[in-house]
């Protein structure tokens, strides 16, 4: 449908054809930009090697514009890698990347000075060099995440098909025996790993967390097991007990860290003997202990293996779970010779 009326004098159309298509051009120029999601992943706990498709469509873009991604994992990361933080805006509008998985994906769509971030504990306001956000939650996976009970307790099983990405998670690696004793379990198919983890269906805050682990001596050098809190919502609030040498063998086979790991002061190495251990987590505001017995201890008696005290850099309270998980770190100096699981015979929480 034209915007000129019907005209008899050919000069007069003419400039008011002229008029017309200016003012259609900065109708368009002035339009609001905004984002659209076409294709959106799975709402999945945050992994470096799964990746999913994303894709969407954006209206009012300029030439030179593009897209960056976050996916909402503890905190915004940029998507897919820090080395190719931009997406292109195809000629038809649309635009295509991949992304790890985490529960909420967002989109930005930014000029040539944006500076990229790692990560973000919340997104930005459209201005300056961000033209327009968008984020969207995950897509609830159709198949019900399957639930374990284990010390009166409900635990989600964290699952992710083999086939997406190099690594995959498997709810059948995750199971109790008679006892009433956790196994977990990493078992290999085609040409990988496959991984286990829980995590608690409800967050439990400060208080003292308690896991009675049977013997982790047999761990490979590739193998961890790691019991740790952790807030898909944001910050991660994490804070773990880690066994394993993180394909080492000559260092130590255990570690208390609170996040970030890469702050010297955050990681307390110590050595896990053979033979059933009790680790506890005691977390209060503005500090976290931890601690290490030989036995399955109800109480602080029991040879003290390791323990520490950090008071820095300790998160508060906010949707974090208590989660499990066991799998393969960087196998290609100490490739994994067999599957392997841990037991862990209970966990207890006193608030």
């Amino acid at each position: 449908m034209s915007c000129l009326p019907h005209c008899s004098n050919t000069i007069l159309c003419l400039a008011l054809a002229a008029g017309c298509m200016s003012s259609c051009r900065q109708h368009k120029a002035d339009a609001t930009p905004f984002i659209q999601f076409s294709q959106v992943p799975p709402a999945e706990d945050g992994s470096p090697e799964q990746v999913e498709t994303i894709e969407g469509r954006v209206s009012g873009a300029r030439p030179g514009q593009r897209v960056v991604l976050f996916a909402l994992s503890g905190v915004w990361w940029i998507q897919p890698t820090v080395e190719h933080p931009f997406t292109p805006i195809q000629p038809d509008s649309t635009w295509k990347s991949s992304t790890h998985p985490g529960s909420r994906y967002a989109a930005l769509l930014v000029d040539a000075s944006y500076r990229v971030p790692l990560t973000m504990n919340a997104l930005p306001e459209a201005g300056g060099s961000v033209l327009a956000v968008t984020d969207v939650p995950g897509v609830t996976p159709s198949v019900p995440r399957k639930t374990v009970q284990f010390s009166g307790y409900q635990w989600q099983t964290r699952q992710a098909a083999v086939g997406a990405g190099e690594s995959a998670y498997d709810p059948a690696n995750v199971w109790t025996d008679d006892r009433g004793f956790l196994h977990l379990r990493v078992t290999r198919e085609r040409d990988r790993w496959v991984r286990a983890e829980v995590k608690l269906s409800r967050s439990l805050g400060y208080g003292s967390y308690r896991f009675v682990v049977e013997d982790v001596s047999h761990l490979e050098p590739a193998a961890v097991f790691a019991m740790f809190t952790f807030d898909d919502f944001g910050p991660s609030r994490e804070m773990d007990i880690e066994i394993g040498r993180w394909s080492e063998p000559e260092d130590k086979n255990a570690q208390y860290v609170v996040q970030p790991y890469a702050v010297p002061a955050n990681t307390i190495r110590f050595e896990a003997p053979a033979g059933t251990l009790t680790y506890w987590i005691d977390w209060q505001p503005g500090r976290v202990s931890y601690k290490t017995s030989r036995g399955a201890r109800s109480n602080a008696g029991g040879e003290v293996v390791a323990q520490h005290v950090f008071t820095s850099g300790v998160p508060p309270v906010g949707n974090e779970r208590i989660r499990m998980n066991l799998y393969v770190y960087d196998e290609r100096r100490h490739p994994v010779q067999h599957e392997f699981e841990v037991v862990i015979e209970k966990f207890e929480f006193l608030p």
